[in-house]
């Protein structure tokens, strides 16, 4: 049974709010995300514990593409399960239109929230996260799935336990789907400019290679605090995406330097050109832990070079 909802208003803008009512056995306490499709709440069950329920939007129950979407996410999330991604536990719709889903809650916060905090991070943490987050996307690829949305806001980050989970599957795609199959139209682009893969702007399909640029850009951006486009506005970012290189990763931000080897992997993995990427997310975090593990030739002879000069002067 649903029951009553209460609608908060904003200026214009007016939302459902279901904090306070039970759905399909589910006391929702309280709202802690929502998205342009759905709105997500802490909530109990009495077999299931502390659960995130994921409600799809009241003014899209009657949106055919939005309920479709919304349950493809859901079947999605039933077929990839791997410690770092988060487990989906029940799809329902207790009425007609009422869809939710119910996945498992993840503790910590979201990594970009601990990025702005903290950011840059030490090279070692960002490898530690970049791996589990490239065996999760892998257990993605594993089922035919591309993401298309991978940035920090869709990771949940535990800085105590430093573990990390994997959100939300609301625009991944099946590259392989027909034309009629596809949810997105052609000539339109899905997922988050800022990470998107160069080759998403078409609108079509794209492989897993994409997914490793979405990465590459976590990882640009936890190390240096920056991103490798300084668009100022949507048509600018989009701009640069389609005509200009990234930024190198050392010229991110003033007086900021990282190892060279570590640059070289991460500006790989940002190759305009899929083709010169690594051949799959988890061969990226391999070189970018085995990068930040040992020291470039560089600091190798930067260090023989002042051994030597220490050396002169005791002579």
């Amino acid at each position: 049974m649903l029951a009553l909802t209460r609608t908060i208003s904003f200026g214009r803008v007016i939302r459902e709010n279901l904090a306070g009512t039970t759905l399909a056995g589910y006391a929702l306490q309280d709202m802690v995300g929502e998205g342009g499709t759905a709105v997500v709440y802490r909530a109990d069950h009495p077999a299931h514990g502390t659960v995130a329920l994921k409600v799809l939007r009241e003014k899209l129950r009657t949106d055919k593409t939005a309920v479709a979407r919304f349950l493809r996410e859901a079947s999605y999330g039933t077929r990839v399960t791997h410690p770092n991604v988060v487990r989906t536990i029940e799809i329902g719709e207790p009425r007609p239109g009422v869809h939710f889903l119910a996945i498992e809650w993840a503790n910590g916060e979201l990594l970009e929230k601990y990025a702005k905090r903290n950011a840059p991070l030490p090279p070692a943490e960002v490898a530690d996260i970049i791996e589990q987050l490239a065996q999760a996307v892998h257990a993605v690829h594993a089922e035919g799935i591309v993401h298309r949305d991978l940035k920090p806001e869709n990771v949940m980050y535990d800085p105590a336990t430093k573990k990390i989970k994997l959100l939300d599957f609301g625009i991944a795609a099946e590259p392989d789907l027909t034309p009629e199959e596809r949810l997105t139209k052609a000539g339109f682009f899905v997922g988050t400019l800022m990470y998107v893969a160069p080759e998403a702007l078409s609108g079509q399909l794209v492989t897993s290679a994409a997914d490793q640029y979405s990465l590459g850009t976590i990882a640009y951006y936890l190390l240096s605090g920056n991103l490798p486009y300084l668009g100022k506005s949507q048509r600018e970012m989009f701009t640069q995406l389609l005509s200009q290189p990234p930024i190198p990763l050392n010229s991110a931000r003033k007086g900021y330097t990282v190892d060279p080897a570590i640059e070289a992997v991460v500006m790989r993995a940002l190759s305009r050109n899929p083709s010169d990427r690594y051949a799959h997310v988890t061969e990226f975090a391999a070189a970018l832990r085995a990068a930040t593990a040992a020291p470039s030739a560089n600091k190798k002879e930067g260090l023989f070079a002042r051994m030597k000069g220490l050396i002169r002067r005791d002579d």
